[in-house]
């Protein structure tokens, strides 16, 4: 049987893995809610489903990647389909994408997967309800991946620099964990391919930075000026933007190392900004 991947919300971390598996024969099912998308997805060599408003095919799939973030009533792949993947005993591996938002505010301490869950937020809350839910539903294949903040080709601070709207923002003792999305392909391959089962891995590289930081570095790649330094509460953050300030924390990643031997190729913000400059010329 070939092995086929159901990836529900199929985005930027998802496709990371597809990089990895397409080559290696595997057949990707993933979902969207665009037309449009389904046409990319198409020419990218994956099956377009649009979702919600088709069956999941769980029949045909041997493991289930999910991307979908919860909404106010809950996970909406658990809402709609619950049941149907609790009874689909053949999937071999079932990933759901999380985030380090979980832990709450740390006030930069250092927090791993054995840290309680104390989310500030009300975005934090709704991923720990789903991470206990998908844990109930199918305890045995799953894997949940905590991803701290995600960067990578077209989702560097280099547009921004480039388009003059980018930020220093400057909050003392702020720092935020940080994962490129290659890592996240490479940790993920390692969680399918593993036969450690019921397993909570955080995603992230081994250097926790102030964001400001990592500002300046990609000003200098560009040998632009940085821009000047604002402090937060004169910032001109969206709603959502800003809530991610109230959070501070440095994330360990020791545990995917010691169980899977993953390493990320980018360790830090300064490694993976180069690799994207390079890329993107």
């Amino acid at each position: 049987m070939t092995n086929t991947l159901l990836s529900i919300g199929h985005g930027y971390s998802a496709q990371a893995l597809a990089d990895h598996l397409l080559p290696l024969g595997w057949h990707i099912i993933g979902t969207t809610r665009s037309a449009d998308r389904a046409a990319e997805l198409a020419g990218a060599g994956i099956e377009p489903l649009i979702w919600p408003g088709n069956p999941l095919p769980l029949a045909r799939a041997t493991h289930l990647l999910t991307s979908v973030a919860p909404g106010a009533e809950g996970d909406p792949v658990l809402v709609a389909h619950g049941a149907d993947i609790a009874a689909a005993t053949h999937l071999n591996w079932v990933g759901y994408l999380s985030t380090v938002g979980v832990y709450g505010d740390h006030a930069g301490a250092w927090v791993d997967e054995d840290t309680a869950l104390t989310p500030g937020t009300a975005r934090g809350r709704a991923r720990v309800a789903a991470e206990a839910a998908w844990q109930t539903i199918a305890p045995a294949r799953l894997h949940i991946l905590r991803l701290a903040g995600i960067y990578g080709p077209g989702r560097g601070p280099f547009t921004k620099l480039k388009r003059g709207t980018a930020q220093r923002i400057i909050k003392p003792g702020q720092v935020f964990s940080r994962i490129h999305r290659d890592d996240i392909g490479t940790a993920l391959l390692a969680c399918l391919q593993s036969e450690r089962a019921g397993a909570i891995y955080n995603l992230c590289d081994d250097e926790p930075a102030p964001p400001q930081d990592v500002i300046t570095y990609a000003a200098e790649l560009l040998g632009m000026e940085p821009p000047p330094e604002v402090p937060f509460d004169k910032a001109d953050l969206s709603p959502m933007a800003r809530s991610f300030y109230s959070e501070s924390k440095r994330v360990h990643n020791d545990r995917i190392k010691r169980d899977l031997g993953w390493q990320p190729r980018y360790p830090d913000y300064r490694s993976g900004l180069r690799a994207i400059l390079a890329a993107e010329g």
